[in-house]
């Protein structure tokens, strides 16, 4: 690769992470926790291409006593431009949230926490991430969440058999490692149930309990006496699984 494609590429790729990292993008990528990692990277490398781009222009201009070597130069195979493509990719097309296939297709990713906030006093719905409803249902036995309405958003996933579950794909450091955390619905659930479609689901606990299939792990039960469908919210995976 020659050095202008080399500048070029650099250049295109600190660029990729610095508009990832000052606009909602990088959260496809990576957890929220790594953005200031992610402008320092971009940066660092912008600043490589112009300081190779520098570099390269002071190398090829002629010397007084070498007037024709930058005319002798042998060319680099202009084949090397074809690897800025995938860089490019990066800034123009933005991945998808990983989702039901993913979801269905991996071991819940559930772990018991080291322990259990107490839940505000109140009647109304309390909103849950799906993360903390999963894990005060499956290894807490819902004791904090006896007769207690629960409000918790994730995105649809129905097995081979037609069963609906709400997941959450958990983050421990960027999207190659996310895992799902699932809840498996009963109770009123809507006529059409879609995979893939997010929904905010207010339910009770119910003491009823599943093994995935995948890696044996629990799957509790939430009880669902409404649901409705809401945006993609902004921050798709959920980074609470392993604190």
């Amino acid at each position: 690769m020659n050095r202008p494609a080399q500048a070029a590429t650099l250049f295109l790729l600190g660029a990729a992470l610095l508009h990832a990292g000052l606009t909602d993008l990088y959260l496809r990528y990576v957890k929220a926790g790594l953005r200031p990692l992610l402008l320092a990277s971009g940066a660092v490398l912008i600043v490589a291409a112009l300081a190779t781009a520098w570099y390269d222009r002071r190398h090829d201009r002629p010397t007084p006593a070498h007037p024709d070597h930058a005319d002798h130069a042998h060319p680099e195979p202009r084949i090397s431009w074809l690897l800025v493509l995938p860089v490019l990719a990066l800034i123009l097309i933005a991945p998808p949230a990983l989702g039901s296939y993913s979801a269905l297709r991996t071991g819940t990713a559930l772990q018991k926490p080291f322990g259990y906030t107490a839940l505000p006093p109140g009647d109304a719905p309390l909103p849950l991430s799906l993360v903390d409803y999963a894990g005060r249902a499956a290894y807490d036995h819902g004791r904090s969440l006896h007769h207690r309405p629960v409000r918790v958003t994730g995105f649809l996933a129905l097995d081979r058999k037609g069963a609906p579950y709400l997941v959450r794909m958990a983050l421990n450091c960027c999207a190659a490692d996310a895992r799902p955390v699932k809840i498996a619905l009963t109770g009123k659930l809507p006529p059409v149930l879609r995979p893939d479609a997010w929904l905010e689901v207010t339910g009770t606990y119910t003491p009823l309990q599943t093994r995935d299939p995948v890696n044996n792990g629990p799957v509790p039960y939430l009880k669902v006496t409404s649901a409705r469908p809401v945006p993609v919210p902004h921050d798709p995976y959920d980074e609470t699984w392993n604190t």
